[in-house]
Order: structure tokens, then C-alpha cells, then sequence
């Protein structure tokens, strides 16, 4: 028997057992329902022995009215539930819908796809701004809306969701051999029986989430209450077959496409891996600086590739991917691949960092070649701004005797190197920093209202910018996930006081560099806002700072600066 004859078999195999896992799901609803009607069969059996004589006498005729009660309290309590499990609307994943007039290309190449592998292909095609593909259910009823926003049939095939930096750094061989898997997942949802139980599953956890949302009036907590609370033991009963279904499904699905592009698909695995460490180094040291100075970089995708690139200039290990740029690039499969990056990287910001739906003064797109001055060069400003504020609001007398309304990084570092430290002038800066940090982003309009003016629940909100193919009216992709707060995904931690104090007195370092030392901003694809002197990135800094924040030992910072020729007494211009 051929390898190929092997993985058909295990594929036959993975495949009935997730059919196998779905029909008990079935079977526990069909319990569930059993339980429900059970009263009302008791009835039925009760009143039919009156009717032949049987089982007669006051004691009986109590028996059968208060069987009857109970059975149709029971039925209206079922017939709640079923209606609320019906109709509550699964969360759906946050995308970028790609209209097949967007992208012909693409959808030929997943649909030669599903033919080459036997299976039904995809209803459509979204982008979502993560290393990652997958199929998505959206055959609910409220997740179907036509040109009027009506509901309409449509197919019942699922999404086809592609991660927007595979398109970007992956070639087209490298994108089919990825997506193979992936595609061959639609066989077993188009098994009747898989997708009921599917379905079931979502509904429940569809109404336990319903169930919890808050906001809800008593009239109504109540009744979505109780149907969360039987929701959660129904889903608690399913989860170990659910679990065993979808890895049943995933086995018979990698087993199917192990005959496309078999040889391809380990090197494919390798640039997925790369694209994801490139994905999370340029949002977490490029994006997220740009993000809290309210711009948005609109081509995070294609800066992936640069981040990737300049990773295999540094590492040895990644020596030669680079040479796979000149093969025509996953991304020339879309009409318009610099809209589809645009209403990425939007969506990736409101969804990593929680800013608004649309771009306005204080939310603005940024291009890469203005990343240095809009980004790098205001951020530093603006934090060295606050470091003096903070200093004016404890006391700190001025460095320069001679204009005392002067900035200067004299002042700065004798406030850290002085009597009391480490201990105290550090931590009290600190502290204030952290408070006025605080203060100003509890008060940002792209922050409060994040979560609650620019979207609503059920789909009115048309605030979303339009992707490829979209109209301008589009629905807001972050409509169906639901009314939770943003950020939906942090991408780190709160900074601690002491982080924010060392990056305020590193910016300060930065202003003073680029004053009087001619220094100038820059980008760095990994590392994000870097300081060029001479036209070289200085990588240097952030131990000496490090020193004079932590031990108040200013000796190391000092030295630096001369090396620079920086003059810490000279003043410098603030935001």
C-alpha cells in the first residue's frame, strides 16, 4: 500500500470518527429534548386511560391536571430556551471581507483548490490581521445581509479566513501548499450532521454569551438566566465530543490535502513561523508606539516584509529567505492590495490597541516614510514634555539659572543623581509619570469611546472603512463580535511606573541628541523608534539610562553623551 493510499485511509478513518463524535452530540440534544416532552407524554397517556375508563376517580383527575400544569410550563420553558438558542448570534472573528471582484485571482486559486482536493469550496474569502487561517460558520441568519441589510439565503459553505501578512511575505506556491489544509476542512462541514452539531454547539455558547452580556433590564436578565444556566450544562456535557469532532475534522482534513504540494508544504510551515515572528516584533516595537500617538501605520503588512527582510540580513539563520522575493508575492493576487492593507492595519489597531472606527486629528494614517517625524520625533517630545511637567508639579527647581523657563537634561539628571537617590527623587518621578500617563489616556477620546460609540451590537453601526471590494457604507467589521470593551486582544501588559519613567528620560536623551548633537529619528523594522547619529542607528542607550533611573548613577549616561557630543545643558524643544 502507497503512502498516499495510507493517508486516504487514515483521512477515511479521522473522518467517520468526527461523524461519529457529531451524531452523539445530536444524541444529547435529543435527550435534552426527551427530558423536555417527557411530562407532556405523561399527560397524553393519562387523559387517554381516562378516555377508556381507565384509571378514574378524584384522586386521578388531580393527578392528570397537575401532570397537565406541569407539562406545559415545561414546554413553555423549552419552547424559551429552543427560541433563545436559536436566536442568539455567534460571535464572528473580526475581518476584512474580500469580494471576489477584489481579488479574482485568489478565488480562482482557492477554487481550483477545493477541486483538486475534492471538496466544496469556500462561500467567500476574508482577511484578518493575524498569522493564521481557518474556516468560519457564517450561516447564522443574523450574519447574512444583503445589499439592504436584509437577511438573505446565501451559501452554506463556510468563510475562508487568510491571515494578511501570509499574502504579503508568502509566495503563491507558499500560500496554496498553506492553505490546502485549511481548504480541505469544507469536506466534513458539508457533512449534514457535523454542521447540526456544530450549530448546536454555537447556539449554546451563543446563549450562555447572551445570557452574561450586561445592560439587561430584570425582566429580561431573568428568563436569559435560566437559559444560560441550562446552555452551560447542555455545553458541559458536549465538550468532549465537540473537542474530539474538531480534531477528528483537522486529522481528516491534513490527511486529505497531504496530496497538494506535499514536497512544498514543510518549506510553506517555515514562512509561517518567520511571518508570525515578523507580525508580532513589528506590531508590539513598530505599531504600538504609533498607535498611542494617535496615528496608525497603514501598511503593516507591507512592513512586514521589511521586518522580515531585515531579519535575514541580521540573522544567519534566516540567510536566503529573502531570495524568495523575487517570485511574484501572494499579495498580487488582490486588485487592490494596497486598500486591503489599509482596512488591515486599521483593524489590527482598533483591535490590538482600541482606537476608533474612522480616522480623524487625532487618528490618522501614517505612512512608513513618515513614521520618523509624525511617530518617532513626536513621541519623544511629548514624553520629554511630560517628564518636565511632572518636574514643575513636585518642585524641581530648573537646571539653567540664567532662563529658568528652559528645558534642559541637566535638570533631568540631577534630579535622578541626586541626595536621596535611588530610592526616593526616582520614585516619586516615577509615580508621578505613571499617574500623569494615566490621567491622559483615561481622558482620550480614541480610548473612551472605543468601546461603546463607534459600534453597536446589532450591526447599525456603518462607521467601518471600507476594504477591498466594500462599499463605503460597509458594516462595521467589528459589529458581530459583540459590545465589549477595546481592545479586544492587548498586546502587552500595563507598563509599570519605572518602565515609563526610563522610556520618558530615554526621549529626553533622544530631544537633547537631535537638538544639539545633530542626531535625527528613526525607524527600525524590529526594534521600532531608533536614534540615528551620523546616519547610524545607536543602540546603545538604554543602559545608561537604565543606571541613572535604577542606581541614580549618572556616570554612564555622562560618558555617553560625550561620546555623542550631546550637551546636556543646552535647551530643548518640547511638543
Amino acid at each position: 500500500m502507497s503512502g498516499i493510499d495510507v493517508g486516504e485511509e487514515l483521512g477515511a478513518r479521522a473522518a467517520r470518527a468526527a461523524r461519529a463524535r457529531a451524531l452523539a452530540l445530536l444524541r444529547i440534544r435529543g435527550r435534552a429534548l426527551g427530558v423536555a416532552i417527557l411530562p407532556a407524554a405523561v399527560a397524553v397517556v393519562l387523559f387517554a386511560a381516562d378516555a377508556q375508563g381507565h384509571l378514574a376517580g378524584p384522586a386521578w383527575d388531580a393527578v392528570r391536571w397537575t401532570v397537565l400544569a406541569v407539562a406545559v410550563l415545561v414546554l413553555l420553558v423549552t419552547v424559551l430556551v429552543a427560541v433563545s438558542v436559536a436566536r442568539a448570534r455567534p460571535a464572528v472573528s473580526p475581518t476584512v471581507p474580500v469580494t471576489e471582484a477584489g481579488a479574482p485571482d485568489l478565488y480562482r486559486l482557492v477554487r481550483e483548490l477545493a477541486d483538486r482536493l475534492d471538496v466544496p469550496a469556500p462561500s467567500a474569502i476574508a482577511l484578518t490581521p493575524d498569522c493564521d487561517s481557518w474556516l468560519e460558520d457564517r450561516t447564522h441568519r443574523a450574519l447574512r445581509r444583503g445589499p439592504g441589510g436584509a437577511a438573505e439565503g446565501g451559501d452554506t459553505a463556510p468563510v475562508l479566513v487568510i491571515g494578511s501578512p501570509f499574502l504579503w511575505w508568502m509566495r503563491v506556491a507558499e500560500l496554496r501548499a498553506v492553505l490546502a489544509p485549511v481548504v480541505a476542512g469544507t469536506g466534513p462541514s458539508a457533512d449534514p450532521d457535523i454542521a447540526a452539531a456544530r450549530r448546536f454547539v454555537r447556539g449554546l455558547d451563543a446563549a450562555i454569551a447572551d445570557a452574561a452580556a450586561p445592560g439587561r433590564s430584570a425582566l429580561h436578565a431573568a428568563p436569559l438566566a435560566f437559559t444560560g444556566w441550562v446552555s452551560r450544562l447542555l455545553l458541559r456535557a458536549c465538550r468532549e465530543h465537540a473537542a474530539e469532532m474538531e480534531r477528528c475534522v483537522a486529522a481528516a482534513a491534513s490527511m486529505r490535502a497531504q496530496t497538494v504540494d506535499q514536497g512544498l508544504r514543510v518549506t510553506a510551515q517555515e514562512q509561517v513561523g518567520l511571518a508570525y515572528a515578523g507580525w508580532d516584533r513589528l506590531l508590539t516595537r513598530v505599531a504600538l508606539p504609533a498607535w498611542r500617538m494617535g496615528r496608525w501605520p497603514s501598511r503593516l503588512d507591507a512592513g512586514v516584509v521589511s521586518a522580515l527582510t531585515e531579519l535575514s540580513r541580521r540573522d544567519r539563520l534566516a540567510d536566503g529567505f529573502a531570495l524568495r522575493l523575487g517570485e511574484r508575492p501572494a499579495c498580487d493576487l488582490l486588485e487592490e492590495p494596497g486598500t486591503a492593507d489599509e482596512a488591515a492595519s486599521l483593524l489590527a489597531a482598533r483591535l490590538f490597541h482600541g482606537g476608533p472606527a474612522e480616522s480623524g486629528p487625532d487618528w490618522a494614517p501614517v505612512d512608513w516614510q513618515q513614521y520618523p517625524d509624525e511617530v518617532v520625533d513626536r513621541k519623544w517630545r511629548s514624553e520629554a514634555a511630560r517628564l518636565h511637567r511632572v518636574l514643575d508639579t513636585l518642585g524641581v527647581p530648573r537646571a539653567s539659572a540664567a532662563d529658568p523657563s528652559v528645558p534642559t537634561l541637566a535638570r533631568v539628571v540631577e534630579h535622578l543623581s541626586g541626595p536621596g537617590a535611588p530610592g526616593g527623587p526616582g520614585e516619586e518621578l516615577a509615580a508621578g509619570i505613571g499617574a500623569e500617563v494615566a490621567r491622559e489616556e483615561a481622558g482620550s477620546p480614541d480610548r473612551a469611546g472605543a468601546g461603546s460609540g463607534d459600534r453597536t451590537r446589532g450591526g447599525e453601526s456603518r462607521t467601518g472603512r471600507a476594504g477591498p471590494g466594500q462599499s463605503d457604507g460597509a458594516d462595521d467589521p467589528l459589529d458581530l463580535w459583540g459590545p465589549g470593551p477595546l481592545p479586544l486582544f492587548p498586546l502587552q501588559p500595563p507598563r509599570t511606573d519605572a518602565d515609563l519613567l526610563a522610556d520618558h528620560v530615554q526621549a529626553m536623551v533622544c530631544c537633547a541628541a537631535v537638538d544639539t548633537a545633530g542626531a535625527a529619528p528613526g525607524l527600525d523594522w524590529l526594534d521600532g523608534p531608533a536614534l540615528l547619529v551620523g546616519g547610524e542607528r545607536r543602540a546603545d542607550l538604554a543602559d545608561p539610562v537604565l543606571s541613572l533611573v535604577e542606581d541614580g548613577d549618572p556616570d554612564p549616561l555622562l560618558a555617553w553623551l560625550a561620546e555623542v557630543g550631546v550637551r546636556a545643558d543646552k535647551p530643548v524643544r518640547l511638543v
